[in-house]
């Protein structure tokens, strides 16, 4: 099996916006915030750590302040090395370079860097997919198949709606990908394409520039559908729990996922732990008065009143009286007294007035956009 030491990393950390635009509006996918104090760009960038890779590039386009700052020189990550550790990749990486279109041409603006990482091998992969993966399998079963380009997939059942914001993989018993479905209106049952994918460097540069003569700019489309049968393209089936987020409902689904114990316990491993900025808060305060059931709590929040089956990020306050359920609370964001949260989702800094009563629910959850007062 190749060093996992000799694999590049490639994070996107902008794709799939158009999919969640409330939180993307004015953040990266990557800053997005989960599960009371991470983003989600620290699940693939902790996937490649624990995986023992050590240089990654995080590809990015519009939006990234926030991400920098959360990322800063990947101490947190263990990447702040002289030799590879962390690098962000703005979208004008070169003089002829625009903003990309799409996977490709994304990578064109970074071939400089892929280059002189001297990797054997390169890992790419989105932020919009919440899971905690070992990628030293992937590489192997890679390798050994001698595979041109390895496809992670996720098999699930999916409605119509949802797929349409998929790429699905027909794969037979030989683990080869015979048909390439983009954005099919298709139902049941199906290999929901996790946008993780593992080639060789070499082979990746070569992609690059024959995409780049060619105008070429969609992974999906231009390779995986319409290269289908001049490269031996692989499927390794992903067993273990994720979930795409590719709508505010996937979002809150997600979320309240981790209230099970036994999925938050999977994601959230002490073995592969999903890294995160670190910040020097003190812990949560909880009122006599309080009553907190079955939700994840971050530092640095104030609790007086009920919180039930929601997800509090780092300095929200809840004064008494107020009742929050099946939420999800941002960082700095107050709950007034004797006001009411229900099945809703609010951004960061949001205030909620004394005495609002707030419901939405499972399938349509309330949002409510940074900085908001209702």
């Amino acid at each position: 099996m190749a060093s996992m030491a000799n694999v590049l990393g490639l994070i996107f950390a902008n794709m799939h916006e158009q999919t969640l635009p409330e939180l993307t509006k004015t953040r990266a996918m990557g800053s997005v915030p989960f599960g009371s104090k991470y983003r989600l760009i620290d699940f693939p960038l902790s996937w490649m750590v624990n995986s023992g890779m050590t240089q990654v590039g995080i590809i990015t386009k519009q939006n990234y302040y926030s991400l920098m700052n959360h990322l800063g020189m990947g101490s947190e990550w263990d990447l702040a090395r002289k030799t590879g550790g962390l690098h962000i990749l703005p979208p004008y990486g070169r003089e002829s370079a625009k903003v990309y279109r799409g996977r490709l041409e994304a990578l064109a603006g970074a071939s400089e860097f892929i280059t002189e990482s001297n990797a054997e091998y390169v890992i790419m992969a989105d932020s919009n997919v919440v899971a905690n993966m070992d990628l030293r399998p992937i590489v192997d079963f890679h390798e050994k198949n001698e595979a041109d380009i390895t496809c992670v997939y996720g098999r699930t059942a999916y409605p119509e709606e949802r797929a349409l914001a998929q790429t699905v993989l027909y794969v037979d018993a030989n683990n080869v990908v015979y048909d390439v479905l983009a954005r099919p209106a298709i139902s049941g049952e199906m290999n929901v394409a996790l946008n993780i994918f593992v080639m060789k460097r070499k082979f990746l540069e070569s992609l690059i520039r024959e995409s780049e003569c060619r105008s070429l700019y969609s992974f999906e489309t231009d390779i995986l559908q319409h290269k289908l049968r001049d490269y031996k393209i692989l499927g390794y089936k992903y067993e273990k729990y994720f979930e795409i987020i590719d709508s505010m409902k996937t979002y809150y689904k997600a979320t309240m996922d981790m209230m099970n114990r036994d999925i938050c316990r999977e994601v959230f491993s002490l073995d592969t732990p999903i890294y995160t900025k670190v910040r020097d808060v003190a812990p949560a305060k909880y009122g006599i008065e309080c009553n907190v059931k079955g939700s994840l709590i971050a530092d640095g929040c104030q609790i007086e009143g009920t919180v039930e089956n929601s997800v509090l990020f780092r300095g929200v306050k809840v004064a008494k009286g107020a009742v929050i359920k099946n939420s999800i609370i941002m960082q700095d964001a107050v709950v007034e007294e004797n006001a009411s949260f229900v099945d809703a989702i609010a951004d960061k800094d949001v205030t909620i007035s004394k005495d609002r009563s707030i419901t939405g629910s499972e399938n349509f959850p309330v949002y409510i956009s940074k900085g908001a007062t209702v």
